[in-house]
């Protein structure tokens, strides 16, 4: 499965879930998703949780993330002591 056709997987809808990008056919974010995994939650874990998933949309989730994180420039929130 292409990158493309991974990314096709997520939505944003303003009415749904208020426009975050969400998992498509779900009410499930990108951000529940990637907190599930972050949070120690296995891929089989999440899967047997919502059997509706497949293991394309939580690659979908982190392609998603990898992409808008690629595009976001940061800056330090307290300055390095000299």
């Amino acid at each position: 499965m292409t990158e493309e056709q991974l990314l096709e997987r997520i939505m944003l809808d303003p009415k749904i879930m208020v426009g975050k990008p969400v998992i498509k056919g779900t009410r499930l974010t990108v951000e529940y998703v990637l907190n599930l995994l972050a949070h120690g939650a296995t891929m089989t874990e999440i899967l047997e949780e919502y059997k509706d998933l497949t293991p394309e949309d939580i690659q979908a989730c982190l392609l998603f993330a990898t992409r808008f994180l690629a595009n976001t420039s940061f800056m330090p929130l307290v300055a390095e002591p000299v």
